[in-house]
């Protein structure tokens, strides 16, 4: 702080200087004056300068000390008070531009709520002709086209179901219900879901579940089986198998979903979970969305599951989900 005050004021010092230099001139070149009283001048002026610059760092740069160690932040309380006209002008400069900050920010939150609460609003709303078209579809009897039908319609509930969830993960705390949960009702009602997909392609399951309760939020975990079902059904070759197994490991539950699909390339496995991304093998895939697996880990980290994955290209993926000790989440949850 010392030497930036030093640089900012360094024409001030100079001319403080060069006075009393003047001064010494001004005595050599005319005899009438006398050389030591000149000095005497110049050292009581050297003194007070000296005085004063001294004074004046400690008064200038208090504000400027207390303005750099303060913490980025909007909290205009924590402004130093100015104890000067320019330090006045800092401050007010810095509170208007806070204050207006703060307003734009909060206009912004108000419209996001508002477009966060019509998207749902539509979603619930796209339901009911949904269910409509099921019933439809259902009582088709060309058998062919209600495959086909059946199919475009679970892609697209799958869809909203995902932009709906995706929407209630950043509240997902305010909508937890911890419980014993039954993993084999739980898989069988979402892959009766993909049951006409599944036909479709020929793909079968091979569920074998010897841990078969899980404590957990039936409605969350559900979501993150769907989008870990729906990949594995995606991605599978059609007339293989999806093999669903479960097991306890030192007291953990570890739930296993292996596909024979075309795998993941060694380089995207550790960006899978990432945000929209889908593929660097099969960038050209226009069905891939890149949402699954992210709203699946985003989803698991508050309820306490780890998901991981294991794949060779060519020849399947493996997601493992291990959920956590019950007597950790019953601490957590105060039972």
């Amino acid at each position: 702080m010392i030497k930036k005050f030093l640089l900012e004021r360094i024409s001030w010092i100079i001319l403080i200087v060069l006075l009393p230099l003047l001064a010494l001139i001004l005595a050599y070149l005319d005899p009438a004056l006398s050389i030591n009283s000149i000095f005497y001048y110049v050292f009581l002026s050297l003194v007070i300068s000296f005085l004063f610059v001294v004074i004046r760092y400690f008064k200038e740069t208090s504000f400027y000390k207390e303005l750099s160690l303060r913490d980025s932040t909007t909290d205009i309380t924590s402004l130093p008070e100015p104890s000067s006209s320019f330090e006045s002008f800092i401050h007010k400069q810095i509170t208007s531009s806070i204050e207006q900050l703060e307003k734009d920010a909060s206009t912004s939150r108000l419209l996001l709520e508002q477009e966060k609460d019509d998207l749902l609003s539509w979603i619930h709303e796209v339901k009911t002709p949904l269910t409509a078209l099921k019933l439809i579809i259902d009582r088709s009897e060309d058998h062919q086209l209600k495959s086909d039908l059946m199919h475009e319609w679970l892609r697209i509930h799958y869809l909203l179901d995902q932009q709906l969830h995706q929407k209630r993960i950043p509240f997902i705390e305010n909508d937890l219900f911890i419980e014993k949960v039954e993993l084999e009702s739980l898989l069988y009602s979402e892959i009766h879901m993909l049951r006409s997909w599944c036909l479709k392609k020929k793909i079968g399951f091979d569920v074998e579940l010897v841990s078969t309760h899980v404590l957990t939020d039936a409605k969350w975990l559900s979501f993150i089986l769907r989008q870990l079902l729906t990949n594995a059904v995606k991605y599978s070759e059609e007339g293989s198998e999806i093999t669903i197994q479960s097991a306890n490991q030192m007291g953990q539950t570890i739930l296993t979903l292996e596909d024979n699909g075309r795998g993941i390339d060694p380089r995207d496995v550790p960006r899978v979970f990432d945000k929209g991304f889908t593929s660097t093998s099969k960038h050209q895939d226009q069905h891939a969305t890149g949402m699954g697996l992210y709203l699946a880990k985003k989803a698991a980290i508050p309820l306490g599951i780890r998901i991981s994955i294991q794949s060779t290209l060519g020849r399947g993926t493996t997601v493992t989900l291990t959920f956590s000790k019950e007597n950790r989440f019953l601490q957590i949850q105060g039972v």
